[in-house]
């Protein structure tokens, strides 16, 4: 199945010589839930901004299903919803006109059936007449996402969608983004929430100084780069890592009472039961064991350390 966007050689360099995006190839594949992670400024929201044809590319092409973007940009961006970080909508107007009117704007029939189930989805049915001014910021989004969604997009884009709510709005969201992707919506956000990736995503891509760095499915990102750790705690605390004990690299956690060694599990010789047999030679005794996966944020911290230390 051809995918429902494709970008490639996308850059963006403004005229004061400031690269915002390098050369991304990307494709997104239909009904599925694509997370970009990547620090404040990293070129997250250019892409978007491109995509959607806010921002000008310097280069590339980008097509939505069998459209090209940059030549046939209405057909295009009729089948994209976007909710931006920042509140976009008339403070004054009520939730219904608002979601309305956006659905006008793309020249979409009326359809208030369509609509009505759109708000009911996002819990604001009942918050129909009232202004937006009125509202808390958690359904103020929400309002976002209903206008994103009122001209029945195949694809949309997700902005930093939890930045600045609760947790528990939060969870919330995650429940209505997997709904969306049900009734076959592709979904491709950005987050500053590891976890959010983590929660959401099939797949995943890390982007860091307009640069694409890796786009992998989540479970092989995971298994490809995680590494484990053991903590071996100790049975009488340490000052320091004995220097027998030197070649596992180990390291001292919670005052001294835990030792952790670090290793890549896809090893064939994960060094394990060589450094338990040195520290019993040793006569440093242990009442625990325990091991733990790198988590996605251990993953993502890595490679934008590896691209900093790789740039001049």
């Amino acid at each position: 199945m051809p995918p429902i966007l494709s970008l490639a050689g996308v850059g963006k360099t403004y005229a004061s010589g400031h690269r915002a995006l390098a050369a991304v190839d990307l494709d997104i594949r239909r009904g599925e839930i694509f997370a970009l992670l990547g620090p404040n400024g990293a070129g997250k929201t250019t892409l978007i901004s491109i995509t959607c044809g806010i921002v000008t590319p310097t280069s590339g092409t980008i097509r939505v299903g069998d459209v090209d973007a940059l030549s046939d940009y209405r057909r295009a961006r009729a089948m994209i919803g976007l909710v931006p970080q920042e509140l976009s909508v008339d403070m004054f107007e009520t939730v219904w006109s608002t979601i309305r009117f956006s659905r006008g704007l793309f020249g979409k029939a009326p359809d208030d059936t369509y609509l009505e189930q759109v708000l009911r989805d996002l819990s604001l049915w009942d918050k129909r007449k009232s202004k937006i001014m009125e509202l808390s910021g958690g359904m103020k989004r929400r309002v976002l996402i209903a206008k994103a969604l009122s001209h029945e997009p195949e694809l949309l884009f997700l902005d930093e969608p939890t930045a600045g709510v609760d947790v528990a709005l939060r969870r919330d969201m995650w429940r209505l983004v997997h709904r969306l992707r049900e009734k076959g919506t592709t979904i491709i956000l950005t987050t500053h929430y590891i976890e959010e990736a983590e929660e959401m995503a099939d797949r995943i891509g890390v982007i860091n100084h307009g640069e694409l760095l890796l786009v992998e499915d989540k479970a092989e990102l995971m298994a490809k780069l995680g590494t484990r750790e053991l903590n071996i705690a100790l049975s009488e605390p340490m000052q320091t890592v004995p220097p027998e004990l030197g070649e596992w690299q180990l390291a001292l956690a919670d005052d001294g009472h835990r030792l952790r060694y670090r290793f890549d599990a896809r090893a064939e010789r994960t060094g394990i039961p060589s450094l338990l047999r040195r520290m019993s030679d040793l006569d440093i005794a242990f009442t625990d064991l325990e091991t733990s996966k790198s988590s996605l944020e251990d993953i993502f911290v890595g490679l934008v350390a590896e691209q900093r230390e790789a740039r001049p």
